[in-house]
């Protein structure tokens, strides 16, 4: 990972788009040596320009921007590569989508490409068409994700797209979760829900709250918050807070189609005023590791450090696995 990207260690922030993330988020995980991916979901063309540029006139390092394939945004994607960042991070395309014209696109450009996968049929998809990095995704992770466990997803993924690079993630929060992604044969991880909850993430401090609060059994997997967005995704759920309003609507989601006017304004408000039971707050089941709300930079050498201490010293000899 650090040689396709030319950083300086295997982290990267999961590209989340700018109602999650921040622009000093990324500028910081980049500044820290790792990679900061901004998300480009909700944003029109001039502000994916504007954002790219404004990443590019606080860093010198490495960036990226991230696009769902499933939206088809083709004016959105042309304003990505016009920004020539060094990453480009294609996910969720449909199952009939054709992937080989984006990634040739990228390269054209001089632009590297990862592609996320939450199954091995598109991890080698993504393969097949050429991406640099495949992003193997654990169903353990925030957001939009699919059914398989990290721990049994990464190797498979792995074992299907080799020699191509793969990059764990969903449930990473730690030194020791970059160890095992190391040790089942990833080359880096990404992260979402811990970078999340530092000093420079765009969520509200509410949000942030939750995360520390977790632990780590209270989330769910739901078509709730894309009901609500009403923008579904091909082949994923939402991995959620448990709290009120999913707890009010799990199970009733033809009721919640038909109410969806309202409960469209009554979860505004609850933004807007700040109330974490009554509006979707995405995290991970990795936030049950997460106690405090560093800065990123701090973040980033905590986890490099801790896996590199594992490594040199925290792990038993040869001959205590082979049981000399």
């Amino acid at each position: 990972m650090c040689e396709v990207l030319g950083i300086e260690h295997p982290v990267a922030l999961g590209g989340m788009p700018l109602v999650y993330n921040s622009v000093e988020l990324t500028v910081a995980v980049a500044g820290a040596g790792g990679i900061g991916i901004v998300g480009c979901t909700y944003l029109d063309s001039d502000e994916i320009t504007g954002v790219a540029s404004l990443v590019r006139g606080l860093t010198d390092r490495p960036f990226g921007l991230n696009t769902l394939m499933f939206l088809d945004d083709q004016d959105g994607y042309e304003a990505m590569l016009a920004a020539r960042p060094l990453l480009i991070s294609l996910s969720w395309p449909r199952k009939d989508q054709e992937i080989g014209s984006w990634v040739d696109a990228a390269h054209e450009v001089g632009t590297k490409v990862s592609f996320m996968a939450a199954d091995v049929d598109d991890a080698v998809r993504g393969a097949a068409a050429g991406a640099d990095l495949i992003v193997a995704q654990g169903t353990e992770g925030g957001g939009h994700v699919g059914w398989m466990g990290l721990s049994v997803l990464l190797p498979m993924v792995v074992d299907a797209v080799t020699p191509v690079p793969v990059v764990a993630a969903g449930g990473v929060a730690d030194g020791r979760g970059l160890v095992a992604a190391l040790a089942y044969g990833a080359c880096g991880v990404l992260l979402g829900t811990r970078f999340l909850a530092t000093k420079e993430s765009g969520l509200p401090p509410a949000h942030k709250q939750a995360i520390i609060d977790s632990d780590g059994h209270d989330t769910v997997l739901t078509e709730i918050p894309d009901i609500i967005s009403g923008m579904g995704w091909p082949g994923a759920m939402s991995r959620v807070k448990r709290n009120e309003l999913i707890e009010r609507w799990a199970g009733q989601e033809w009721a919640l189609r038909q109410q969806r006017a309202d409960v469209v304004e009554s979860v505004q408000t609850a933004r807007q005023q700040g109330n974490p039971e009554e509006a979707p707050l995405f995290y991970g089941q990795d936030a049950g590791l997460i106690n405090d709300i560093p800065s990123a930079a701090d973040l980033v050498a905590r986890i490099v450090n801790q896996a590199e201490h594992i490594i040199a010293s925290g792990l038993p000899p040869a001959s205590a696995l082979m049981g000399r």
